[in-house]
């Protein structure tokens, strides 16, 4: 989708629907929501994928021209209706054909955030493992200490970019940070909501700024989270990692 309303990105892209849950953060999933609404029974281990034609795979090359008209780089969110490094046969051409997409839009950043980091380096070309475009952000979501080896697996990972989505934030989390550019935190939003403490924003906050780290806050959350806000101690942070191409 052009014009994203997701904050820290100006457009999503997905490469196919439909993922399987794999931890607490999953449990009010707003993909398998929107999936389920739409009516596409996409989620779980042996549903299908739903995959997209031609038309839609247009869409990046014609962010690229346009930010390269304007001399802006965009940054894309992939991908907020599925998971790129799901354990899933199903998607291997599909994900191959998605690299080579990232590779012939230098103009794009993309913003691969994943629950399943370990993946990451047996998934992408063999070159990006000492190589990766410049134009690629691994990212992965912690959303308690249980889940702290996913940061350790990125860690792992070569990109310009790597960085943590804490959201829905669901405890209060020490966080390791050597190799991270950028922290986005968050509480819940929707129907089923879990409470965000604001300690555990602020400590976050405080963490990620100590060690030189890009803090976004995007939303308390809550039932209504544009009523909620996103200000912390008087002020909303919105940082954005530096580049170093």
């Amino acid at each position: 989708m052009k014009n994203s309303r997701i904050e820290w990105t100006d457009h999503t892209f997905n490469p196919w629907w439909g993922c399987v849950n794999v931890s607490p953060a999953c449990d009010h999933c707003y993909a398998e929501t929107l999936a389920k609404r739409t009516g596409h029974a996409v989620w779980g281990k042996d549903a299908p994928r739903r995959f997209f034609g031609v038309k839609h795979w247009q869409q990046p090359p014609a962010w690229n021209r346009e930010a390269a008209a304007k001399g802006e780089r965009q940054r894309v969110f992939c991908a907020s209706m599925a998971d790129v490094f799901e354990q899933n046969d199903a998607v291997t051409q599909t994900r191959a054909v998605l690299f080579g997409l990232i590779e012939a839009t230098p103009m794009l950043d993309w913003l691969l955030l994943t629950k399943r980091p370990a993946n990451i380096n047996r998934m992408v070309p063999s070159d990006w493992r000492t190589h990766p475009p410049v134009n690629v952000w691994f990212g992965t979501t912690v959303e308690s200490p249980d889940y702290l080896w996913r940061v350790e697996a990125l860690q792992q990972t070569n990109a310009v970019v790597r960085f943590i989505s804490y959201e829905p934030a669901l405890a209060d989390v020490r966080w390791p940070l050597d190799g991270i550019h950028w922290l986005i935190a968050g509480g819940e939003s929707g129907a089923q909501f879990r409470g965000v403490d604001p300690a555990w924003m602020r400590s976050a906050r405080d963490q990620a700024t100590a060690a030189g780290v890009a803090f976004f806050f995007k939303q308390w959350g809550g039932l209504r989270p544009k009523t909620a806000g996103s200000e912390l101690d008087g002020r909303e942070w919105k940082e954005l990692p530096t580049v170093q191409r």
